[in-house]
């Protein structure tokens, strides 16, 4: 079979919105569908000449078919990730089961958050970034509130205030999402520490050229030997502190993203970045919560589980009006006589695990941020024993950065992102006049 030739687009010829750029670098077309795929051919050769498969055979079938799977767009097709489908298949079929009968539900309700874990420990292990939980949370929200408007409001037990309030918490959990969407807080190299800059005109070997920002980068090679970090002072003058002054603002030296990190930030192999303060990889958002996002990130889960609470409150009100709201979950008798009433109730005990889950997690999050302490300074505290734990390991204390409750947490609400400020500030600067100084 003669193999088709890839040719990378040329800068003047602009992309139609069914043509795209695939992973290796040539143009095609969603019509070509699984045409012309060297990978799957070679798959299906070796099948059916018996021959024993190539250890990444399969990985790369799946990569050239999720490559492929475009949707018409402006300037290009766009991409559709295959971790996005199975939450919005998935989650009201398997509800839909468990709404037809109490032990259904059992069994539904107890293998799906087990399900969950499995595919998070699986992909953590890998460190590879996925958008099925980003999904699974907003599919979940929207379905919620979708039975909660064709099932709940219909009944006419709900007052146009009660579901003014509940619209308006979806409302602002979105919006709140959408801000700690926007950045962690990247640390990007300033030029006080580049050692060299290499201007690149066509994508690297190991990098996706979807993810590129047009054809030409660059790739900054930091010194090492001359790292300074930068300090705002109270008068908005930025001082020079140098490196290892004092124990609270020593930089450190990323191998993987080549730069000096400012303190308490961190490299992240999921996100494959350096982030400004560090505290964990939230796979609900799919981003790293850092300096620039923690504060909308607790303001994201505290929307949430008020509104998911005052959710809950009112559908059991509603299917079972006789029971108080805390005894109803648990026995609420006659509720599976009507399929509708069934699924209200089997959705509200879904709605419980996910709250109780992100209520565990808020918990965590407003004892760290109290004791000033990030998730991933309280974890390697753990590993390396140099952490005080309380309360069977609830609270860990690291005595390092913290300055009492009340000063913790002036610092938290009050910490500004002049990290951001000045690598902002150094990337309006003409860049060095050497390019390929190794």
């Amino acid at each position: 079979m003669k193999r088709g030739v890839h040719k990378p687009p040329e800068p003047d010829d602009p992309l139609c919105c069914c043509e795209y750029v695939d992973r290796k670098g040539g143009r095609s077309h969603v019509v070509a569908c699984c045409c012309d795929c060297e990978d799957l051919d070679d798959a299906c050769d070796r099948w059916l000449k018996r021959e024993d498969q190539k250890p990444d055979s399969l990985s790369r079938v799946i990569d050239s078919v999720s490559d492929r799977l475009r949707v018409p767009w402006i300037q290009g097709a766009k991409r559709v990730d295959l971790s996005l489908l199975p939450p919005l298949v998935l989650l009201p079929v398997l509800l839909r089961i468990a709404a037809l009968h109490v032990f259904l539900g059992v069994v539904v309700l107890t293998a799906l958050p087990g399900l969950v874990l499995w595919y998070y420990y699986f992909t953590h292990r890998k460190k590879g970034r996925t958008l099925f939980f980003l999904s699974l949370a907003l599919f979940s929200l929207g379905y919620m509130y979708y039975l909660f408007i064709t099932e709940i409001v219909p009944s006419g037990d709900i007052t146009t205030t009660q579901l003014a309030t509940v619209t308006m918490g979806v409302i602002l959990t979105l919006i709140s999402l959408v801000q700690t969407k926007r950045g962690p807080g990247y640390v990007k190299p300033r030029l006080s520490d580049t050692h060299s800059t290499i201007t690149y005109h066509s994508p690297l070997p190991d990098k996706d050229s979807s993810h590129l920002n047009g054809t030409r980068h660059q790739v900054v090679i930091a010194n090492r030997g001359t790292a300074t970090l930068e300090h705002v002072a109270n008068n908005g003058a930025v001082e020079e502190v140098p490196s290892g002054q004092t124990a609270n603002k020593k930089t450190s030296w990323c191998p993987w993203c080549k730069t000096v990190r400012s303190p308490r930030a961190g490299h992240c192999r999921i996100c494959s970045a350096c982030i400004q303060r560090l505290d964990h990889h939230c796979v609900w958002i799919n981003s790293c919560v850092g300096r620039a996002n923690h504060r909308s990130f607790l303001m994201t889960l505290l929307l949430f589980l008020l509104t998911s609470l005052y959710g809950i409150s009112l559908v059991l009100r509603t299917v079972c009006p006789r029971q108080n709201v805390l005894i109803a979950l648990l026995y609420c008798p006659g509720v599976y006589s009507q399929y509708s009433s069934a699924l209200c109730f089997t959705c509200a005990w879904y709605s419980s695990i996910v709250t109780g889950g992100l209520l565990h997690l808020l918990v965590l999050q407003l004892i760290n941020v109290s004791y000033n302490v990030t998730e991933r300074e309280a974890r390697l505290a753990l590993r390396d024993r140099t952490g005080r734990t309380l309360l069977w390991g609830l609270v860990i204390d690291t005595g390092v950065y913290s300055q009492g409750f009340r000063n913790n947490w002036a610092e938290f609400l009050t910490m500004a992102d002049h990290d951001d400020d000045n690598d902002h500030n150094n990337s309006d600067r003409s860049p060095p006049a050497f390019t390929e100084l190794v």
